[in-house]
């Protein structure tokens, strides 16, 4: 009988990973000026002095913007956990402009990638990447530039949010405006851009810090972390773990003992019918995923 010799076809190759387009995630030192010049000109208070008025103006622009980036920018463009009229909400999108952390389009894009990508290469800000990176570096490169209308289209069909996006510098001009005429050179060098320094970092830290350190309550399948003091600082931003396991919710701080300025303050406009329809988590949803006593991380 007459042998059959087969030959085992061999796999092919595989296709090589497409490399990272060349200089995406470098800094783009001549675009990053303004943002270090800002870093440096609190420090002309020296000359200015930190007078009364302007100290008082740097406390409360800091809180206040903090607000409208905690529950505009990000609890209701980025995640839609409650609902307001078209005045008040382009109110929320103006407001949170004076904070110069770009239009409300461009941050709620790329904060609903991070939670779809969440520490995948695909996510924006991951720590994965280096915690500078996670922390500001995103912001300073050319990668993130450009907004996907197309990813936050139930916000761009309104012709004055998409105003608003594109003229997002009108914000901080005219509140560094206000901040002079009112208190002088102090008053823009410490109300205005001491508090925006400050009120940057703040923000940045539930970027990297709450991915890094803090507690666990909720098995997700990212590194978001619960932190107290960033939470103090943010208004209630810190809870992230809490907020990685249910995304929806307008409370971040799901007990009474997680403190969260942020929820407070949107129960007030409630009240008075300024928004509506404040999502909270579910007893089902507080169950779920639990971890016992709450992993520590560092």
């Amino acid at each position: 009988m007459a042998s059959t010799i087969v030959l085992e076809r061999q796999p092919e190759p595989a296709l090589p990973t497409p490399p990272p387009e060349p200089g995406a995630e470098r800094i783009n030192l001549v675009t990053s000026i303004p943002f270090f010049i800002v870093h440096l000109l609190p420090l002309l208070a020296v000359f200015t002095g930190f007078d009364g008025r302007a100290v008082l103006m740097a406390v409360v622009f800091f809180w206040v913007r903090m607000f409208f980036i905690t529950a505009g920018y990000h609890r209701y463009f980025a995640h839609r956990s409650y609902k307001m009229p078209r005045i008040p909400q382009a109110i929320f999108a103006f407001a949170g402009t004076t904070a110069a952390q770009k239009g409300p389009l461009w941050w709620a894009q790329h904060h609903r990638d991070h939670h779809k990508y969440a520490d995948t290469e695909r996510d924006p800000h991951s720590p994965i990447k280096g915690f500078w990176w996670s922390h500001v570096g995103w912001i300073l490169s050319d990668k993130y530039n450009d907004t996907d209308f197309d990813a936050i289209s139930d916000f761009h069909q309104y012709p004055e949010i998409r105003f608003i996006d594109r003229q997002n510098w009108m914000g901080p001009w005219a509140l560094g405006a206000f901040t002079f005429l009112v208190g002088g050179w102090s008053g823009l060098i410490v109300g205005f851009f001491l508090s925006t320094v400050l009120l940057w970092h703040a923000t940045f830290l539930v970027n990297s810090v709450s991915h890094v350190f803090g507690r666990r309550r909720f098995e997700t399948p990212d590194t978001s972390r619960n932190s107290l003091l960033v939470a103090l600082l943010t208004g209630g931003e810190g809870w992230h773990n809490n907020h990685h396991h249910y995304a929806p919710s307008a409370r971040q701080g799901f007990y009474w003992w997680e403190i969260d300025t942020t929820y407070y303050v949107l129960r007030a406009l409630a009240f008075v019918r300024v928004v509506s329809d404040l999502r909270r988590p579910s007893e089902k949803v507080l169950s779920q995923r639990r971890i016992a006593k709450g992993a520590f991380a560092s």
